[in-house]
C-alpha cells in the first residue's frame, strides 16, 4: 500500500535538537529581577461560559499505530498484533501496550477513544488540519487552529499569550499542504505564540517566568524526560499554571530522518521497534507526569488534555516490517476538563481496521474542546470578505459520553 510520503529536499530548518531547545527556554537575557508571577491567580480574560477552562493538545506527529499502543489485539496473528504485549492498567478491564507502564498507572484519569477515523486523503498534513481545526482545507480557505479561534473570541486584556505552540511548528511531512497550526483566515494577530517568533513579546514578566524551566527541580525535569517533548510538556504545565489558556505541543516537527511514530519500516522513516526503544518511553514519561502534576496541583479538572496522532497504521505489517498510513481507525486519549477517566469509548473491529461501534471523528473532538470552554461549535467567525463561517460544520457536536 502506498504511504503518500515524499522525502524533503533539505533537513527542516526549524527542527530543534534538545540543546537548541534548552538554550531558547531559560531566557536569561531578560534578567533575574523580573516580577515572579508564576502561581499568582490569573486575571479573568474571557466571557466564556467556563472562564477557568484550559486545554493542552499533544499532537503525536507521525500517526501512532493503534495496534501497538491503545487498542491491542493479542489474539490475532503476529503480522496483525505486532511485537508488543498488553499490560493491565489501574482500571480493571482496560489494557494498553507494555511500552506505556507509567501511563498504565494513570488510566483512571483518561478516557480512550478507540473508534477515531476520517475519510479524507491519508496524508499527514490533512490529518493535522482535521485534528487542529476540525476541518479539511478546501478552495484555498485555511481554517484557524482551535486555540487561535478561542483566542479570537477572548478578551485582549491578558498578561500572558492565550495560545502557545511548543517546541515549534510542524514543517515538512510530505504533503506540502498547510497543517492547520495557525490562525488561518483570522489573521496573524491570532497566531500562536512561539519561541522562534517571540522577540520582544517576552517582555511580560509572567510569560518569561513561566518559561524558566531552570526553576524546576532536576528530579521533576528528569521525570518528564530530558528531550524536547518532555521539556515541552513541563513547559505546558507551567504555562497553564501561570494562566495561559491553550498550549499545543508537537511531539515531532517532521517525520523524516528521525525516530517518530511514522513506522513505515524503511528509511527515512522509523522501524516498529522504535516504539519500545524510544518513542513509547518518551511519551510515557511526559504524559504520565503531566497528568499526575496537573491532578496534584488541582488543575486537571479545569484543563483538558488531548493526546492524539493524525491517523492510525495499517492492521497488517508491511513487507518492510512496519505499518503504513490508516485513517480508517485509530485511538486517542482525552483527560481533564470534566472528562470522566477510566473509560473506553467506541470500539474497533477484530483487527482494528475500522470502528465497530461509536465511530468518532476529529471534528467531534474539536467540538468537545470548544464545549470544554463553553463555546457552541455553531459560533460564527468573521472572514476577510465580511462573511462569517461557523467554527465547525453544521450538526457536529461534542462527544457527550466523555462527560457521563
Amino acid at each position: 500500500m502506498p504511504h503518500f510520503d515524499s522525502r524533503p529536499a533539505t533537513k527542516p530548518y526549524s527542527h530543534l535538537r534538545r540543546r537548541d531547545f534548552l538554550s531558547a527556554v531559560p531566557l536569561s537575557a531578560l534578567g533575574s529581577g523580573m516580577t515572579q508571577l508564576l502561581g499568582a491567580p490569573a486575571k479573568p480574560t474571557t466571557a466564556y461560559a467556563k472562564p477557568d477552562a484550559r486545554c493542552i493538545l499533544l499532537l503525536l506527529v507521525g500517526g501512532p499505530s493503534q495496534l501497538d499502543t491503545f487498542d491491542m489485539k493479542p489474539g490475532t496473528p503476529s503480522e496483525i498484533r505486532g511485537p508488543y504485549k498488553p499490560i493491565k492498567t489501574n482500571v480493571p478491564g482496560i489494557e494498553i501496550s507494555e511500552i506505556f507502564p507509567r501511563t498504565a498507572k494513570q488510566a483512571d484519569k483518561f478516557a480512550i477513544l478507540r473508534s477515531m477515523h476520517h475519510t479524507a486523503i491519508p496524508i499527514h498534513d490533512v490529518g493535522h488540519q482535521l485534528l487542529q481545526t476540525g476541518r479539511v482545507f478546501e478552495d484555498g480557505v485555511e481554517h484557524p487552529h482551535i486555540g487561535c479561534a478561542l483566542s479570537r473570541m477572548a478578551s485582549t486584556e491578558r498578561d500572558l499569550p492565550f495560545h502557545v505552540l511548543l517546541p515549534g511548528p510542524i514543517v515538512n511531512t510530505g504533503g506540502n499542504l498547510p497543517h492547520g497550526q495557525n490562525a488561518g483566515f483570522l489573521g496573524a494577530e491570532f497566531d500562536p505564540f512561539t519561541l522562534a517568533s517571540s522577540g520582544s513579546r517576552l517582555a511580560p514578566a509572567a510569560t518569561a517566568e513561566a518559561f524558566q524551566l531552570s526553576r524546576e527541580p532536576d528530579a521533576v525535569r528528569q521525570k518528564y524526560g530530558l528531550n524536547p517533548f518532555g521539556e515541552s510538556c513541563l513547559l505546558a504545565r507551567r504555562l497553564i499554571e501561570a494562566g495561559t489558556r491553550f498550549v499545543t505541543v508537537n511531539m515531532f516537527q517532521t517525520v523524516f530522518d528521525e525516530i517518530t511514530w511514522d513506522i513505515h519500516g524503511s528509511k527515512p522513516f522509523s522501524p516498529i521497534g522504535s516504539y519500545g526503544g524510544s518513542v513509547g518511553p518518551m511519551f510515557d514519561m511526559a504524559y504520565s507526569s503531566l497528568l499526575q502534576d496537573l491532578a496534584g496541583r488541582g488543575l486537571l479538572e479545569s484543563t483538558m488534555v488531548v493526546a492524539t496522532g493524525e491517523f492510525g497504521r495499517t492492521p497488517r505489517i508491511n513487507a518492510a516490517g512496519g505499518r503504513d498510513h490508516w485513517p480508517q481507525c485509530w485511538s486517542m486519549l482525552m483527560a481533564g476538563g470534566g472528562i470522566r477517566g477510566g473509560q473506553v469509548i467506541g470500539a474497533s473491529d477484530l483487527t482494528a481496521s475500522a470502528p465497530r461501534d461509536r465511530p468518532t471523528t476529529p471534528a467531534e473532538v474539536a467540538a468537545t474542546i470548544y464545549h470544554g470552554f463553553g463555546i457552541d461549535p455553531a459560533t460564527q467567525l468573521p472572514q476577510p470578505d465580511g462573511s462569517s463561517i461557523p467554527l465547525l460544520d453544521p450538526g457536529v457536536g461534542p462527544i457527550s459520553e466523555l462527560f457521563g
